[in-house]
């Protein structure tokens, strides 16, 4: 049976897939080149049965209800602040949001016991043997593992070790996105405000933990970008000449731009890989099946940590096997849910002034953001969960 299992990234299917295999047995291994665990970020959030379900037999539903946000409705405004459009809490909030930070912590504390975590460290190698994995990192010494996991996200470094390059796999969808926090200069309480212009969104929102805090968030259209991913100064420079010359609040944004000591910058882009495993090695997560925003990542992220850790504790760790009814469980449903990812930028940023006024104006019915909520709950509950912890008390009675 295999038993120990290293898991590349600590943010949100890794810590998850760390939970279930301790659960049922495994010993496993969770390597996050960060420092700590990442604070902070966006606001996720999880709709319909699938994803409750699954957090409810984790265990964890109860506390992220208990620090979920409430919801962050969107305010659409003028170059002179005047409302065009308003969403309210629960077209961004699903069922529950919480902040990224929040969720990766919970996920985190929840996996400790069962959970030997190795902070700033990376994976450099993987040479698999007939009986396990062999793993060199870039501090720690070398150790071999009977099964490797990447769950670390769509630039995942499991893939491009065990796979190949990220250009056969990521697909760039015409977008960038960048968050960073400032100081709340604007009093904004829960909930953003944004400005567009074709191809443009600015938008900032109120801290949902310090009131004296924001976070700006923008979007705009670009082909793929040349650029240093490890390079927070040239990152600040796209986003400020992409955003050069806008009204609004836009060149007070800027600013704190440059002031920021982090910043978020990516692609929105999607992962598609043909097969989810190869040999003792997977992907979990963004790794395989991810979409930068609107893709009901971080929810399909916890459901298929849980069917990955249930069909490996079902198959006795025979990886073959689970590795198959694994996918075959999740892809069609991940797929589904990854769709949404398509349309974010286009939705967030429309290209022309006409797509603008056309979103706005559809938007305004109430009767089309009811339908396009039933419609994100329908997708993301269109896979029934296993009973795992049943179906091993049958086989094992």
């Amino acid at each position: 049976m295999s038993k120990t299992v290293l898991i590349s990234g600590a943010s949100i299917a890794g810590p998850a897939l760390a939970y279930w295999l301790g659960r049922y047995g495994f010993k496993p291994t969770v390597v996050e080149v960060a420092q700590t665990l990442r604070g902070g970020g966006q606001a996720v959030d999880f709709r319909g049965e699938t994803h409750l379900t699954a957090l409810e037999r984790m265990g964890v539903l109860a506390n992220l209800r208990e620090i979920r946000t409430g919801g962050s409705p969107m305010r659409f405004v003028d170059e002179r602040g005047r409302q065009l459009l308003h969403l309210p809490a629960e077209f961004a909030g699903g069922d529950v949001e919480v902040l990224r930070g929040d969720l990766a912590r919970v996920l985190y504390e929840h996996s400790l016991p069962g959970t030997e975590y190795i902070f700033g460290d990376s994976i450099t190698g993987l040479t698999e043997t007939a009986a396990g994995v062999q793993v060199s990192f870039r501090q720690s010494a070398p150790r071999e593992f009977d099964l490797v996991i990447g769950a670390d996200g769509l630039h995942s470094n499991v893939r491009r070790l065990a796979f190949g390059p990220e250009e056969k796999f990521v697909r760039h969808l015409g977008y960038y996105a960048a968050t960073w926090q400032l100081p709340n200069y604007l009093g904004l309480g829960r909930g953003s405000v944004a400005y567009n212009t074709p191809g443009r969104l600015a938008s900032v929102g109120g801290d949902h933990r310090d009131a004296a805090k924001a976070r700006a968030f923008m979007v705009f259209a670009a082909p793929r970008l040349t650029y240093d991913r490890h390079d927070p100064e040239q990152q600040k420079a796209l986003v400020s000449e992409a955003f050069a010359g806008l009204g609004w609040e836009v060149p007070r944004l800027l600013d704190s731009l440059r002031q920021a000591p982090e910043l978020y910058f990516d692609s929105i882009s999607r992962a598609d890989v043909d097969t989810w495993s190869t040999g003792r090695i997977g992907l979990v997560g963004d790794a395989a099946c991810g979409a930068t925003i609107g893709g009901m990542g971080t929810g399909t992220g916890v459901v298929a940590a849980y069917v990955l850790a249930g069909e490996l504790a079902l198959a006795d760790g025979d990886h073959r096997t689970a590795f198959t009814r694994y996918e075959n469980t999740v892809r069609g449903y991940a797929q589904g849910c990854q769709k949404g990812g398509d349309r974010t930028g286009k939705f967030l940023a429309p290209g022309t002034a006409v797509g603008l006024r056309m979103r706005n104006g559809l938007l305004r019915r109430r009767f089309l953001l009811n339908w396009m909520l039933k419609e994100g709950r329908k997708v993301s509950s269109t896979i029934a969960l296993p009973d795992y912890r049943a179906e091993l008390s049958q086989s094992r009675g």
